[in-house]
C-alpha cells in the first residue's frame, strides 16, 4: 500500500514537471521564432539551441571578426606542434556552453549526409582523425552561426530604423 502510494505520487509529479517542459520549450520556439533569428536555417540547430547561442552571444557585434568570435566560443584551433609535427588541438578556453551548443550542431552534422557530413568525411578522407576532423567541421559551424548572428543584427537594425 505504502509503496503504491509512493509510486503514485511520483509518477504525479513527473507528469507535472513533464507539462512544464513542455510549456517551457513551447515558449522558448515562440521567442525565438518572434526573434526573427535565422539561426535555425542552420542544420542542427533548433529552437533550444537557438536560445542558447543568442542567450550566450547576446550582443554579436562586440565580435570584429569571425576569428574573435571562434576565439571566444573555443573553437579557433591552438597550435600543439612539435618538431616537424604540425598538429592543432581544441582550445579548452572561451565559452564552454557556447562551445557545447557548437559542438552538438557539428556532430549532428557529422551524422549527417548535408553539407557538413560531407565536409566531416573529406577531412577524413584527408588523413584527419576522427578528432580532428570534428574541430574542423566545428570551426566551419562557428563561422556559419556568426554570419547568421551578424545578418540577423544587421536586419534588426535596419528594421528598427
Amino acid at each position: 500500500r505504502l509503496r503504491r502510494r509512493l509510486a503514485s505520487e511520483v509518477l504525479r509529479d513527473v507528469r507535472t514537471l513533464d507539462r512544464k517542459i513542455a510549456d517551457l520549450n513551447g515558449r522558448i520556439e515562440a521567442e525565438v521564432e518572434a526573434s526573427g533569428t535565422t539561426l535555425t536555417e542552420i542544420f542542427g540547430i533548433g529552437p533550444i539551441l537557438a536560445a542558447r547561442i543568442i542567450g550566450t552571444v547576446r550582443n554579436v557585434a562586440r565580435f570584429p571578426t569571425k576569428a574573435h568570435f571562434a576565439s571566444y566560443s573555443g573553437t579557433a584551433p591552438v597550435e600543439a606542434s612539435s618538431g616537424e609535427v604540425v598538429r592543432h588541438r581544441l582550445s579548452l578556453a572561451g565559452n564552454r556552453r557556447l562551445n557545447y551548443a557548437l559542438h552538438m550542431v557539428a556532430v549532428c552534422q557529422a551524422r549527417s549526409d548535408a553539407r557538413g557530413g560531407a565536409y566531416y568525411r573529406k577531412k577524413i578522407a584527408e588523413g584527419k582523425s576522427r578528432k580532428e576532423a570534428l574541430r574542423c567541421l566545428k570551426r566551419r559551424v562557428c563561422d556559419a552561426v556568426f554570419r547568421s548572428l551578424v545578418a540577423d543584427s544587421r536586419a534588426h537594425s535596419r528594421s528598427a530604423a
